[in-house]
C-alpha cells in the first residue's frame, strides 16, 4: 500500500513508523486521465480566480453578468409550462410530469432547438437528431465515447485546442493529433497529410474537431470558402467534422456572421455541438448535439447517430434536468426561438469590449515591438505574444504582485513545450476593468522583459 509522511505529535523521529500514514489508493492505480495535464488544466483555469479575488480577471470566458436577472427564471418556466399546455396540448398532470419527473433522455426542448437553428442558422434539422445535454461538455464526451470504438482510432484537432476537448478525449482513451491552425482557422494541407500519415501507421482517423467561429483560444475564424474546402476534404478523406460553436452569435462590430459548417453540410459530415451557456444562461448547464449521421443496427434498423448517443447519455447523466431545459425553452419562446434577437445587448457589449481591448493594447505596446496580438472578428478572446515563456508560475506572480489574471496559452497545447503567449478574455469585464487590467499587464510585461523581480 502506498504511504505518505506527515508530522505526528510526540516527537517521533523522521522516518519512524509513526510518521507514516497509509493511503487507500495511489493515483497510479486510477485511470490515467485523472492525472492528465488536460484535466488538471480545466480545474486550474476554473479555480485560479478564487485564489485572487481582488485581481482583475482577463482570464475567464464567462458571459457578461450585467444583464443577469434571476426574476426571469420564473417567467421562462411559466412560458414553457404554457407552451406544453397550450401548444402541445398536455393536460396538467402531463405538464407536471414533464417538468418534475425523470425525463426523456434526448430532452424535452429538442423541437425548440430545431426551430432556433432554422431561424438563426438557416439549418434544417430533424428534432430527433438532437440530444439535449448537460452543457456542451457532455455533448463532446458522448460523441467521442461513441467514435472511440478501437485502439486504432484517433481524433484530429486544430491547435491550439480547447482544453475541454483534449480532456474529454483522454477520458475515453482517444488520442488527439494536432493540426496546424493559422490565419484560415485550419491548415487543410496539414490535415490531409496528418490523416494519410495516420492511416499509413495503421490507425483509423475518426474525426477532426474544429471551432470555425472565433475559436477558443485563438479567436481565429474561417471564411466561407475555406469552410467549403474543409467539407470537401472531409468527404474525400472519409472524415467526420465535429463543429463546436459557442461564440458564433457574437461577431465584432461591422462584421457579418458566416454560415456554420453544418448549414453548408449536404453529406452529413458534420456533428454539431451547441450550448446555451453564452447565449442564455450558464447556470442552467444546457447544451446539445446535432447528430444526423445514419447508423445501421445489427438488427437491420437504421437511425440517427443521436439515438446511439442517447444510449450512452442514459448511462452517464440519465437525462438533462427538465427544469433547466424549461428555463432555456422559455427563453427561446420569449424571442420566437431567435437567440440573435435575444442577445442584442450582449453582442454589443462583447463587440465594445473587444474593440476596447485591442485599442488598449495598441496604446500600451508599440507597433513592431516584441509584444504582438491578434485582432479577432468577434468572440471573447485575444492572444498576446510576449518575448518570454508564459507559465502558471508567472500567472500566479501576475495575480499576486500585479493584480491581473490571464490564461497561459500553454494550456491549449499538448506538446509540453514553453509557449510565449497568453490569452485575454473580454467577456466578463467592463471597459474600466479592461483598462486597469491592461495597465497591470503592461507593468508585468515590462518588468519580466527587463528581468525585474524574482521568479515566483
Amino acid at each position: 500500500m502506498a504511504a505518505r509522511t506527515r508530522p505526528r505529535p510526540g516527537g517521533c523521529a523522521p522516518g519512524s513508523e509513526a510518521d507514516v500514514e497509509p493511503v487507500d489508493l495511489a493515483v497510479t492505480a486510477l485511470h490515467g486521465s485523472v492525472d492528465d495535464p488536460a484535466l488538471n488544466s480545466m480545474n486550474f483555469l476554473n479555480e485560479v480566480a478564487q485564489h485572487y479575488p481582488e485581481a482583475v480577471s482577463l482570464a475567464a470566458g464567462r458571459p457578461y453578468e450585467e444583464f443577469f436577472d434571476s426574476a426571469l427564471l420564473h417567467a421562462h418556466l411559466d412560458r414553457f409550462r404554457r407552451h406544453l399546455a397550450d401548444d402541445l396540448g398536455l393536460d396538467r398532470a402531463q405538464v407536471d410530469r414533464t417538468l418534475l419527473q425523470y425525463g426523456r433522455t434526448k430532452g424535452i426542448v429538442h423541437h425548440l432547438i430545431a426551430r432556433h437553428l432554422a431561424v438563426d442558422e438557416r439549418m434544417t434539422v430533424d428534432p430527433e437528431t438532437i440530444v439535449v445535454t448537460v452543457g456542451c461538455q457532455e455533448a463532446m464526451f458522448l460523441v467521442l465515447r461513441a467514435l472511440r470504438a478501437d485502439p486504432a482510432d484517433v481524433l484530429f484537432a486544430v491547435a491550439p485546442t480547447y482544453v475541454g476537448l483534449t480532456g474529454a478525449a483522454r477520458l475515453v482513451d482517444l488520442p488527439v493529433r494536432p493540426v496546424a491552425g493559422g490565419p484560415d482557422g485550419v491548415d487543410l494541407a496539414d490535415l490531409r497529410a496528418g490523416v494519410r500519415r495516420a492511416r499509413a501507421e495503421g490507425l483509423r482517423p475518426r474525426a477532426c474537431y474544429v471551432m470555425p467561429d472565433f475559436a477558443n483560444p485563438s479567436g481565429v475564424s474561417m471564411d466561407t470558402a475555406h469552410r467549403r474546402r474543409l467539407l470537401d476534404l472531409a468527404a474525400a478523406e472519409d472524415l467526420l467534422l465535429i463543429e463546436d460553436n459557442p461564440y458564433g452569435l457574437f461577431p465584432a462590430a461591422g462584421t457579418d456572421r458566416r454560415p456554420t459548417l453544418k448549414a453548408l453540410d449536404t453529406a452529413r459530415r458534420v456533428v454539431y455541438l451547441g450550448s446555451f451557456a453564452k447565449t442564455v444562461l450558464p447556470g442552467a448547464r444546457v447544451g446539445y448535439v446535432v447528430a444526423d449521421q445514419r447508423v445501421g443496427g445489427s438488427d437491420g434498423t437504421v437511425g440517427p447517430l443521436a439515438d446511439q448517443l442517447a444510449k450512452i447519455k442514459s448511462m452517464v447523466t440519465v437525462n438533462t434536468s427538465p427544469i433547466s431545459q424549461a428555463v432555456i425553452g422559455g427563453a427561446l419562446l420569449a424571442h420566437d426561438c431567435s437567440l440573435v434577437a435575444a442577445n442584442v445587448r450582449e453582442r454589443a457589449a462583447y463587440a465594445r469590449n473587444l474593440g476596447h481591448l485591442v485599442d488598449g493594447l495598441a496604446r500600451r505596446f508599440p507597433v513592431g515591438g516584441p509584444v504582438r496580438w491578434t485582432v479577432p472578428a468577434g468572440g471573447f478572446f485575444v492572444v498576446v505574444t510576449v518575448p518570454f515563456p508564459v507559465d502558471d508560475a508567472l500567472l500566479h506572480r501576475s495575480a499576486r504582485e500585479y493584480g491581473v489574471l490571464w490564461t497561459p496559452m500553454a494550456h491549449f497545447y499538448d506538446a509540453g513545450t514553453p509557449v510565449r503567449a497568453l490569452r485575454l478574455s473580454v467577456s466578463a469585464v467592463t471597459p474600466a476593468q479592461i483598462d486597469l487590467g491592461l495597465d497591470r499587464l503592461a507593468a508585468l510585461v515590462g518588468d519580466v522583459t527587463a528581468g525585474v523581480g524574482a521568479p515566483a
